[in-house]
């Protein structure tokens, strides 16, 4: 799989629930649709990124 592809949905909502689970003591105060909200987010972000760094790393090769 090809960064650019993104992730699957199975492995997006696995990567959701390790944010959760590594997050969990600052994410006590927010609700639980605010914690699914902010951890997709974060899932998102981290693709954005990726994406970018890839096409740096190609573009410098």
């Amino acid at each position: 799989m090809k960064v650019e592809d993104g992730v699957s949905p199975q492995r997006r909502k696995q990567l959701q629930d390790e944010f959760q689970d590594v997050l969990e003591p600052e994410l006590r105060t927010l609700s639980t649709d605010m914690q699914q909200i902010l951890c997709d987010d974060l899932v998102t972000a981290l693709e954005n990124r990726l994406i970018v760094l890839t096409g740096v790393e190609t573009k410098s090769h």
